[in-house]
């Protein structure tokens, strides 16, 4: 069996750690060189899938309430490919986001916007044999942040994925086409690469829309390599 040597990602590809625009990094970035733990059992063994085993309704997010959420449905797929281009089949995805007014169900928002009772705002699924996920959900919201004058975060869609381990979780962000905000959005732009950067925005995807009830976006992931998805938001 050939092993491959780990391959660092392109300058800029990447989220910066420090990105003074976006102020959070700068209390959170590491100011000293990291320290390497031993991995004990705990670390290299898992995922656990919450509480409950994942059901066939939890990429629905407009479901489980007493009526429907508020806002503009979506259809949301994409396939979960390795740095080859090889899909990666039971990979647990998550999905939170904030409601179509742009509000979290969440107690530390306190964006002056309704709550929908009929949107929780999180979700997730497992990849198939060929790699792919796919989610029902409504179209979240911008909303102010009060990063800088004026700030407002595009409309955007938070993603989890883990793989064999805790260790192996990573985070990201995807974004919709055309939104005006991005260019303005210093998480986006953490990314340096112009190229990278794309590869967090979503596209339409007339084949995944269902006929009078929702449009369809895709969104693929790529876990490494030269088009990796920015990773670490």
């Amino acid at each position: 069996m050939d092993v491959v040597g780990y391959r660092r990602n392109q300058p800029g590809t990447q989220p910066e750690y420090l990105h003074p625009a976006y102020g959070s990094s700068v209390k959170r970035s590491p100011t000293k060189k990291l320290v390497l733990v031993p991995h004990t059992l705990t670390e290299i063994t898992g995922p656990v899938y919450g509480h409950e085993r994942v059901g066939a309704d939890d990429n629905d997010l407009t479901k489980g309430h007493a009526g429907q959420p508020i806002g503009e449905r979506i259809v949301l797929t994409g396939r979960v490919l390795d740095g080859d281009g090889r899909p990666v089949p039971n990979t647990l995805v998550e999905l939170w986001q904030c409601n179509a007014t742009g509000r979290y169900l969440h107690d530390n928002d306190q964006h002056d916007a309704p709550i929908d009772p009929n949107f929780t705002g999180a979700g997730r699924c497992i990849t198939a044999a060929d790699g792919t996920y796919r989610f029902v959900t409504i179209k979240p919201g911008a909303y102010p942040w009060r990063n800088h004058p004026n700030a407002w975060r595009p409309a955007h869609l938070h993603f989890s994925l883990f793989g064999p381990s805790f260790l192996t979780r990573l985070v990201t962000q995807m974004y919709f086409p055309g939104d005006p905000l991005l260019p303005f959005d210093p998480i986006f732009n953490c990314v340096t690469d112009a190229r990278a950067r794309e590869r967090m925005i979503s596209t339409f995807d007339l084949d995944s829309t269902v006929p009078e009830f929702a449009l369809g976006y895709r969104f693929d992931i790529v876990l490494r390599g030269r088009d990796a998805t920015p990773m670490g938001m």
